[in-house]
């Protein structure tokens, strides 16, 4: 397969191969390689391939685009030419070539994907809607609810599923744990749940060969893959905070011995949003740690139609594995590697400090309706979850709007809304709409 080696500017010391489309290079977010470089026009120019070859075009970009040194139009590419387009000098490989290494002879950059790790992102688009294919055999509709799982998982974060009874949502989780072949757990949170109940206890047994006393640890439900803490609300703050230690540090103490958790691990939890006698309201802290609030609607109507036909007829299709475990961590740490640009950096930032009313340039909507705005964490979560969603699209660039996309599940439990929005019946949900309205990409002026 045909690869571009990237020389220098912001991707060098990577390699991309070059997918049987082509490739539309340039800086805005529509196209298929986004190069955040000045001298690089909107639409700089494309790679195709023609009868069996791959030519280089420029399309009229402002400052031209060279190959080996000599501005070019259009021109054939061989095995070895040095393209530029602005600041960035790529490589061409043709197909059949043996892989030497990083250009120049030089080891690949650190932290870089490999070639391993962009089939692996090719592929995803096709896995994605396999994945779909799937969790729909069991899930009638919320599409946009299974993507955001999917986004969770894949980035390594945690999700909060709210939404009323019956709307599927252990049923959703159950059904992606199987599709991902996680294994998977479930805890039904009460007032009277224990951290022991989660974690698992010390049991005093006699050992069989020395007739002696000794305490075994006793895994508890939490030692999954995939764990559903359903109705996270009713627990009470003691089991809440032994479960944020697992979701933020990736293991759980039980007396003085500290246990490593099972990888991949991920916390959905879920949580009914109408009633609250008896409940343990999660602190903010702990709300913080969940990297997605997913709200999940009624169905449409034909929807529910299907819903009633299928579940009351016992034709119930039994979905199958997709992706592997060992796969699902090999994405997570594939996210890791994935570019992300100064400019959608720098939308970010726009972003999360529109948030804030603190600021004399926070937007009126922000001073008005807004309490407490977003910490530096939802700026991080922003940056991964659209890397989540690129790679789930099988693409290995982030765009703004990617980070549109994941704003809504990012920011709507990290925004506390004051009483005048309380009364004018505006939710935090409202405001993130408003500001992905107002809140503008950066231009070249921010650079």
């Amino acid at each position: 397969m045909a690869s571009l080696i990237f020389l220098e500017g912001p991707r060098a010391g990577q390699e991309l191969e070059l997918p049987e489309g082509g490739l539309l290079l340039g800086r805005t977010g529509d196209v298929d390689l986004t190069l955040d470089d000045l001298e690089v026009s909107g639409h700089h120019a494309e790679i195709r391939l023609k009868d069996g070859a791959w030519f280089i075009t420029d399309l009229n970009s402002s400052n031209g685009t060279s190959v080996n040194g000599k501005e070019i139009a259009s021109v054939r590419l061989a095995d070895g030419d040095v393209a530029e387009v602005g600041h960035t000098r790529l490589r061409f490989r043709a197909d059949g070539v043996p892989d030497g290494g990083a250009p120049g002879g030089e080891a690949q950059e650190a932290g870089a994907a490999t070639r391993e790790d962009l089939a692996l992102v090719r592929q995803m688009s096709r896995r994605t809607d396999a994945i779909r294919r799937e969790v729909g055999k069991v899930i009638v509709g919320q599409r946009e609810v299974v993507e955001q799982v999917l986004m969770c998982l894949i980035a390594n974060g945690h999700g909060l599923l709210i939404g009323l009874p019956g709307m599927a949502k252990t049923l959703i989780v159950r059904t992606v744990a199987r599709v991902l072949d996680l294994t998977f757990k479930r805890v039904q949170s009460t007032p009277d749940l224990m951290p022991a109940d989660i974690i698992g206890s010390d049991v005093l047994e006699t050992n069989r060969e020395t007739g002696e006393k000794e305490f075994r640890f006793i895994r508890g439900p939490i030692f999954c893959n995939l764990l559903l803490a359903d109705e996270i609300n009713r627990t009470p703050p003691k089991t809440q905070a032994a479960l944020l230690e697992a979701m933020q540090e990736n293991r759980v103490t039980a007396g003085n011995t500290t246990y490593e958790m099972d990888q991949p691990f991920f916390v959905l939890a879920t949580q009914n949003p109408i009633e609250q006698e008896g409940t343990y309201p999660l602190p903010e802290a702990q709300l913080d740690r969940f990297m997605f609030n997913i709200w999940v609607d009624y169905p449409l109507e034909a929807e529910e139609e299907q819903i009633i036909g299928v579940t009351t007829s016992g034709d119930l299709a039994e979905p199958a594995c997709v992706l592997k475990k060992e796969e699902v961590l090999r994405l997570q740490k594939v996210v890791q590697k994935i570019p992300v640009s100064p400019h959608v950096v720098k939308y970010v930032i726009r972003l999360v400090r529109a948030t804030r009313p603190g600021y004399p340039d926070s937007p009126e909507i922000t001073r008005t309706y807004v309490s407490t705005g977003a910490g530096p964490r939802a700026g991080q979560y922003l940056v991964l979850a659209a890397k989540a969603k690129a790679v789930l699209d099988g693409r290995i660039h982030v765009s703004c709007n990617d980070i549109r996309r994941a704003a809504l599940p990012v920011l709507r439990h990290r925004l506390l809304t004051n009483f005048a929005a309380d009364s004018e019946g505006l939710t935090s949900m409202d405001v993130v709409r408003k500001l992905l309205e107002t809140v503008e990409e950066p231009g070249p002026d921010a650079y």
